[in-house]
């Protein structure tokens, strides 16, 4: 479950990329539009800038392994899932029937400073029956208590960097709004750092 475009790479690239390699099935579900990021952008209004954010979702995670047709969008306002918490939660349902046992579903940490992310870890906690691990993103690096760290080696990083550049929309290519988000080059190192990390959904 990642709330934004990216936020599944953020969290968990390495982890996706080894569960490819040995044939596990990976499937993302991205919930919000992520339109929020340039909302006075004139070169890029919501329309275009949804549809790019798909583009660069769909590239990232091909190149790992995760086909098109195992990322499901679903649209909802970005900055404002606390308003469609239901849509939010009957998607992850219907993912958690579709899936053969086991399933080991990831989702933002409660505690996440971002209120989609929060929105979407409530929505995770209240679906039974899954196996949840919880990640964080903001503050990149966050600790969870229990947590397991997954190691990351220098050319992991170095991949995992690579694949965050190829949001472009979030790094810096859109010039013309001034409010608008862009990852720096600190925040980059901070989401590239040598360890994902993950703890159990109940355990934060």
């Amino acid at each position: 479950m990642a709330p934004h475009p990216d936020d599944e790479t953020i969290a968990a690239h390495m982890l996706m990329t080894r569960l490819r390699r040995r044939g596990v099935v990976v499937r993302v579900i991205v919930v919000s539009d992520g339109a929020a990021s340039h909302p006075n952008s004139r070169r890029w209004p919501r329309h275009r800038l949804v549809r790019e954010r798909r583009r660069e979702t769909r590239h990232v995670l091909r190149r790992i392994g995760v086909d098109a047709r195992a990322i499901a969008f679903l649209d909802l306002p970005d900055g404002r899932l606390a308003d469609h918490a239901n849509q939010v939660r009957r998607p992850i349902a219907r993912a958690a029937r579709a899936l053969p046992a086991p399933v080991l579903a990831l989702a933002p940490s409660p505690d996440d400073a971002h209120p989609d992310h929060r929105v979407v870890a409530g929505a995770a906690r209240r679906q039974a029956g899954l196996d949840w691990l919880a990640y964080p993103i903001w503050p990149a690096g966050q600790r969870l208590r229990g947590a397991r760290p997954l190691p990351l080696t220098a050319q992991q990083r170095l991949a995992k960097r690579h694949a965050l550049r190829g949001y472009r929309t979030q790094c810096g290519c859109i010039t013309d709004d001034p409010t608008g988000f862009a990852m720096s080059a600190r925040q980059i190192a901070a989401f590239t750092g040598p360890q994902e990390v993950f703890a159990a959904m109940g355990g934060q």
